[in-house]
């Protein structure tokens, strides 16, 4: 039998029970944005595909909150034009596009009809190296930046501001070759060579193992990793709008497999299971070669990782509805 008093004290214990229940929900909320790593990709998007491959699983990935985009090497802007439409699509224009520095090197660009088609295009984007370097003095120690092409951005930020820049928390970079080159990742190994992102700037390869950054590299001997016929027909029929992004701008590339070099990049942020790092001193010679030296590692360096545990994470993450 109840008394008076807790029949008259009942709704406000279940008022206050409410309160910290909310409350409860806020702080996890906040504790849950606060524990995404924060992330700046830096892409030649529009040349090869693997670019567009990248930007889609860190759209897809939860453990991930994307900072920003900058564009680099060759026709920044029309690379932005490109990254916006593909945002666009994806519904994330709230996602800041930035135009990095504007060099002369002639590429394909074969995705360049879909980065004039007009869609989502913004009228003004900031420069990449003005952008990338106050978003680090915003959020110090807490900003990864993604590199998934030539270092022209970096390079330029370490010339303008090295001591913020030593403020990322860490670079995750594709690029580099160490005991093995470009080839069939299935047949035997091949010598390694000058890989495209540290040929294509030298230079600015070698101020980045110099920076006294964490670098987290992915050179080719982990991520020539080929998406096959059954994988892309799966991943192209879902008819989500940035698996149909991903199947217009794969058929603007015009070539059959594509190799997904820099999705490695952000599968390894979110699963470092899939491609495990060890310490390594990496010294980048005059002809772009990435080579193993002696002393105190300035670099965590993936040799290998298994393609059939990449290709389940990123088709369970990218084709899922």
């Amino acid at each position: 039998m109840h008394s008076k008093v807790d029949f008259l004290l009942r709704p406000a214990l279940i008022v206050k029970a409410a309160r910290l229940l909310i409350l409860s929900l806020l702080v996890s909320a906040g504790f849950a944005q606060n524990a995404r790593e924060k992330i700046i990709i830096d892409t030649d998007i529009g040349d090869d595909i693997d670019d567009a491959f990248a930007v889609a699983l860190a759209l897809r990935s939860p453990e991930l909150q994307i900072v920003g985009i900058s564009t680099e090497f060759g026709e920044t802007e029309t690379r932005a034009k490109l990254v916006d439409r593909m945002l666009g699509e994806a519904g994330r224009q709230d996602i800041p596009v930035a135009i990095g520095i504007h060099t002369d090197a002639k590429t394909s660009f074969g995705q360049r009809p879909y980065a004039e088609g007009g869609h989502f295009a913004k009228t003004s984007h900031p420069a990449a190296v003005d952008f990338i370097l106050d978003q680090i003095r915003k959020n110090p120690g807490e900003i990864t930046l993604v590199t998934i092409g030539p270092l022209v951005n970096v390079g330029a930020i370490i010339d303008r501001d090295p001591q913020t820049f030593k403020k990322l928390k860490r670079v995750v970079s594709m690029g580099g070759s160490i005991d093995r080159g470009y080839g069939d990742p299935y047949g035997p190994p091949t010598p390694p060579q000058p890989e495209w992102n540290i040929l294509n700037d030298v230079a600015s390869a070698k101020k980045l193992f110099a920076s006294g950054v964490p670098v987290y590299l992915m050179p080719l001997d982990s991520t020539q990793l080929k998406l096959d016929e059954v994988g892309r027909e799966y991943l192209f029929r879902q008819g989500t709008p940035i698996t149909d992004a991903l199947v217009i701008l794969y058929h603007q590339w015009g070539q059959q497999t594509p190799t997904l070099y820099d999705p490695m990049t952000i599968a390894f942020i979110d699963d470092p299971k899939l491609c495990p790092v060890q310490p390594m001193k990496i010294t980048v010679d005059d002809k772009g070669m990435t080579l193993r030296g002696t002393g105190t590692p300035n670099a965590q360096v993936c040799l290998h990782s298994d393609s059939e545990a990449f290709f389940q994470f990123y088709l369970g993450r990218v084709a899922r509805k």
